[in-house]
């Protein structure tokens, strides 16, 4: 078929990725597949990152979870973030795991446990991000809940979990500080989870102290760094999302000539123009025009003028590009492609973001 855009997922980076991840950190590896696997395709993602050694599963909904178990994947999924007043039947049935952040959530999970079927739940202790999690005023309630729930067969205690800020050591050890009193809190009432997890991508790496029984992979899964001085290839991980497209027109212009909604580039002396057909609405981040990089020919080039809705221009000068030349906007570094941190600076974001919202106009095609 011949190319007109794609994201070209590389599942053994995200294998390679995960043995990489369970070295440097020595502990369980969770995998985060959530949000369509950062926009890598969900199933495939989960598939190569259990080939890796990941031991279970993360996403933010039930819906991804059990679009993951239509798709054949039968390794232990969490879902935690929920709608209010949902109920948890069909993830019973589909053996989902629950995260639970409050009393109602704890009890609409044993209402869902068949007679011989306990719910499986984590249960989500908030330790200072002021998201979802049990707060502090309620822990002894659903501590003591939980494990009455337990004996009775209602549901199965799997986990204790919470999340750091990010924001610094001491912030992130403040947040373990207080997991920890939860954990303890948690003992005392009878509650003997199989696992602890706190630290996702940053703090498995960065703060051995958050490993404890399992870390949450997310960015680190997919070879792109959390971190600002330090990339991919610093930490051994390999992107594996390359995005890709095929110069949809050529023209040459004179100088002076507009490029694109309200004329921000005009161009400076005679020179050609490649169209590259992707936009916003394939998550292009408008944000980056007149700066985000793409590799023609082995050159890079910087968007000229906006990103529109379904394409964006490049001034190539003198440079000889055809129609139908691939286009490069990211992929590995270590290839002389840009990287997806590169756009994520020329829009003022993160590259999670920028693999994340690439949109379902653009094929996935996976490589191995």
């Amino acid at each position: 078929m011949t190319l007109f855009r794609e994201a070209v997922i590389d599942l053994d980076a995200i294998s390679d990725n995960t043995r990489q991840l369970r070295r440097m950190t020595g502990t369980d590896v969770i995998g985060v597949i959530k949000a369509n696997a950062y926009g890598h395709g969900a199933a495939s993602a989960a598939v190569a990152a259990l080939a890796g050694g990941a031991t279970r599963l993360g996403v933010a909904t039930v819906d991804e979870a059990l679009a993951l178990r239509r798709e054949g994947v039968n390794a232990p999924v969490l879902a935690w973030l929920h709608a209010p007043r949902r109920r948890f039947d069909d993830a019973a049935e589909a053996g989902i795991e629950i995260g639970i952040s409050s009393f109602d959530q704890l009890e609409a999970a044993a209402a869902a446990a068949s007679a011989r079927t306990p719910v499986g739940v984590h249960l989500k202790l908030e330790t200072g991000l002021s998201r979802n999690g049990v707060a502090p005023a309620a822990w002894e309630r659903v501590l003591a809940e939980a494990a009455r729930l337990e004996r009775i067969g209602r549901i199965r205690i799997v986990g204790l979990f919470s999340h750091v800020s990010n924001t610094s050591p001491a912030d992130d050890l403040a947040a373990l500080a207080a997991f920890e009193r939860g954990c303890a809190q948690a003992e005392a009432a009878g509650v003997r989870p199989e696992i602890r997890h706190l630290a996702a991508t940053a703090a498995a790496i960065d703060l051995p102290e958050t490993r404890l029984d399992a870390v949450r992979i997310g960015i680190g899964l997919y070879g792109l760094s959390p971190f600002d001085d330090r990339s991919s290839a610093d930490l051994g991980l390999r992107p594996a999302m390359t995005l890709r497209a095929a110069v949809a027109a050529v023209r040459r212009v004179p100088a002076g000539q507009g490029v694109s909604y309200g004329y921000d580039h005009r161009t400076a002396q005679e020179t050609t123009l490649a169209l590259i057909p992707l936009g916003y609405a394939d998550g292009i981040p408008r944000q980056a025009s007149g700066r985000g990089p793409v590799l023609i020919g082995g050159r890079r080039f910087p968007v000229a003028g906006r990103i529109a809705m379904d394409q964006f221009v490049v001034d190539v000068g003198d440079h000889a590009v055809a129609v139908g030349d691939e286009a490069i906007l990211f992929g590995d570094p270590t290839l002389g492609h840009p990287s997806a941190t590169t756009w994520a600076d020329a829009a003022g974001t993160i590259n999670y973001e920028i693999v994340t919202r690439i949109g379902p106009r653009v094929p996935r095609r996976t490589v191995s």
